[in-house]
């Protein structure tokens, strides 16, 4: 694996950085206080071609490899992973599911709105009682013949009131179990789809999540993705490049307050000196440093087997694991170089340390990872 960055690697990291400094910067806090949706930054982004950067050029999409998009998710993390796990929905779960399995006719429906921001997308999986669990769908979605009937609740949706298209898993036969699962692709303002109240969150508050209700909503036959029975293994392919941008997410945030870290200990003066010189700070950083790069590396090679076109599930899982516990440990830390300081909104670290949880709970728990983890290494 050759970890030199392209040119053109180099141009969109720096792309997305720059944007997240003089756009995603200003009004971050107070957008996490308002729990407010940065609905003109995401038509930038889109504007940008941030929102479909792996998919087709012929769909509107930037036909970037994948260590194009975790370079993106990075940066944008460092500032603002409100906004970065937007784009992380729209382009690891929604444009690349419809873009890798969707037929010709829903590409030119719907792709092609959702790569250029003019649409946002959603992916619907989780349930009351089945997270992770995609198996143990409740939601039904009932074959009328030349349409579903389509009957249940959806929660912890990421953009789940600002998208316009949502794809949603459900079960059609549940006598065939996970083979009985099929994904179909739901519009807003359909008759008997309702959104659910907003959730009052820790962290991420500047992202739009909702539970959402489907009372006998009608969908046509030409919207479920793939053949009768695919969608179990729609959301499993899905979920793992999902967990590369998630893992590209906690290093974004891990390297942030990393940086605020170090930036302030060369600032701040404690007996005589900055802080920086003190051994119990300067040790402090030496190891965010080093977990960072450990997650960075691992990040990359899950990347890189995405583009390489190898089994992606394991070094996916294995960087999702180590860089969602790299945020909070880094975070955390973070906050204690700052000392008061870090509790205070101003100096950042402490909203990064609230957003880092929700890295080792989305695209599946640590304990999903371990799972997938240990399936893998034992199965030989």
């Amino acid at each position: 694996m050759d970890f030199k960055l392209t040119e053109e690697h180099i141009m969109i990291r720096d792309a997305a950085r720059d944007f997240a400094k003089t756009e995603l910067l200003p009004g971050v806090i107070e957008r996490d206080e308002k729990q407010e949706f940065p609905k003109e930054l995401v038509k930038k982004m889109g504007d940008l071609g941030f929102l479909g950067m792996m998919a087709s050029p012929e769909y509107g999409g930037g036909g970037m490899d994948t260590i194009s998009y975790i370079l993106a998710m990075e940066e944008l993390s460092k500032i603002d992973a409100s906004a970065s796990v937007m784009v992380s929905v729209n382009n690891s779960l929604v444009c690349w599911g419809l873009d890798t399995f969707g037929n010709e006719e829903q590409k030119k429906k719907y792709l092609s709105k959702l790569t250029t921001g003019e649409k946002l997308g959603a992916f619907c999986l989780s349930e009351p009682e089945a997270g992770s669990d995609a198996t143990s769908q409740k939601t039904t979605a009932i074959d009328k013949g030349d349409h579903y009937v389509l009957n249940g609740t959806k929660n912890w949706i990421t953009n789940g009131s600002s998208a316009d298209y949502f794809l949603v898993i459900a079960q059609t036969d549940k006598e065939k179990k996970h083979k009985g699962i099929n994904a179909f692709i739901v519009e807003k303002g359909w008759e008997g789809f309702e959104i659910g109240p907003k959730e009052q969150k820790l962290g991420i508050r500047g992202s739009d999540t909702h539970s959402l209700n489907f009372n006998d909503v009608k969908v046509p036959k030409e919207n479920r993705i793939g053949e009768d029975g695919f969608g179990f293994k729609f959301a499993m392919k899905t979920l793992s490049g999902g967990r590369i941008g998630i893992a590209a997410q906690a290093l974004g945030i891990a390297s942030g307050a990393y940086e605020l870290a170090k930036d302030y200990s060369k600032q701040r003066k404690a007996f005589g000196t900055e802080i920086c010189n003190h051994q119990a700070i300067a040790f402090k950083l030496a190891d965010m440093h080093t977990q960072i790069e450990a997650a960075r590396h691992m990040v990359m090679r899950a990347a890189w087997d995405k583009d390489q076109g190898n089994n992606y599930d394991l070094s996916g899982a294995m960087a999702k694991l180590h860089a969602s516990q790299t945020a909070m440990d880094v975070t955390v830390e973070a906050v204690q170089v700052h000392g008061g300081n870090g509790y205070v909104k101003e100096y950042h670290v402490e909203r990064l340390m609230r957003d880092a949880k929700i890295t080792q709970i989305y695209e599946g728990t640590s304990e999903i990872q371990k799972i997938v983890i240990s399936r893998s290494i034992l199965k030989d």
